[in-house]
């Protein structure tokens, strides 16, 4: 078979599943199988797939036909411009999460002095490593409680060379000093949502689902805010557009003052 073939085949398969990047897909799927771009692919249409590869390529279309991440199949996604390891014990990386690192950069881009940030519950690392990636005089510390994330996450950091403190901690549990900035992709997905993607029932149910309308985490995180944010700190929360209104109320009742949202991500400031 050649690549073409394979191509308009596997494209034909994801398509009748209703996955709408089908083309796409199938050439990243075969384009990471032959260990090749995808510019390559479109050059070399006629070239016939040697049978190991077709085996292996066949078999990763299978995963991906059944609604694996195309990210757990390739083992990495991007994120802000940079390629970040991936494995079905994190989050896949998200768009709408880059919202987050945009915000971040606006609040510290006339900064100079040395200020603390931690990412809780970094899962891969994008947002923690992101942020000290690009803004360096932040001291970023990258916290999650389950230490399978924490390995991928210390993957991504040394692939990338983020000087970053890693640590293993529920919330701010671990925390023993004040910090000014804080970064929470929390899980906050109901599990009564009946909207959701299909690829969601192969990623970590710990790192997507909580109880109380998807909201207990981020009910606990709060008071902890209030605790370890210095004075003028802010924390950038990621949650559903439907939920912040709530998170507002709550944040209140803690001295924190909401500074409005983008699109998923709500700002807390500790006045």
């Amino acid at each position: 078979m050649t690549i073409s073939d394979w191509l308009r085949s596997a494209t034909k398969q994801l398509k009748n599943v209703a996955i709408e990047s089908a083309r796409l897909d199938a050439e990243l799927i075969l384009a990471h199988t032959l260990r090749k771009n995808r510019t390559y692919l479109h050059a070399h249409l006629d070239e016939a797939i040697d049978e190991r590869r077709h085996d292996i390529a066949n078999a990763r279309l299978e995963l991906r036909l059944d609604r694996t991440p195309l990210a757990y199949i390739v083992g990495h996604k991007e994120f802000y411009g940079r390629q970040f390891t991936v494995t079905p014990s994190v989050l896949v990386p998200r768009p709408e999460s880059e919202t987050m690192i945009e915000w971040l950069l606006e609040l510290t881009a006339d900064e100079i002095t040395p200020k603390k940030l931690i990412d809780v519950g970094t899962g891969s690392g994008v947002l923690g490593i992101t942020a000290k990636l690009e803004r360096p005089n932040l001291d970023v510390i990258l916290s999650d409680i389950d230490e399978k994330a924490l390995t991928v996450a210390r993957r991504n950091a040394d692939t990338l060379h983020a000087d970053v403190y890693i640590q293993r901690g529920n919330l701010l549990s671990a925390q023993g000093f004040t910090l000014d900035y804080i970064l929470a992709n929390l899980p906050y997905v109901d599990d009564a949502w009946t909207d959701t993607s299909p690829e969601l029932r192969h990623e970590p149910p710990r790192a997507l689902y909580a109880e109380n309308g998807g909201l207990r985490l981020i009910d606990q995180l709060i008071p902890q805010l209030a605790r370890w944010l210095a004075i003028d700190g802010i924390a950038l929360l990621e949650a559903d557009p439907s939920q912040h209104h709530h998170i507002d109320s709550i944040a209140k009742q803690h001295n924190l003052t909401p500074l409005g949202s983008r699109d998923y991500i709500i700002g807390l400031q500790h006045r």
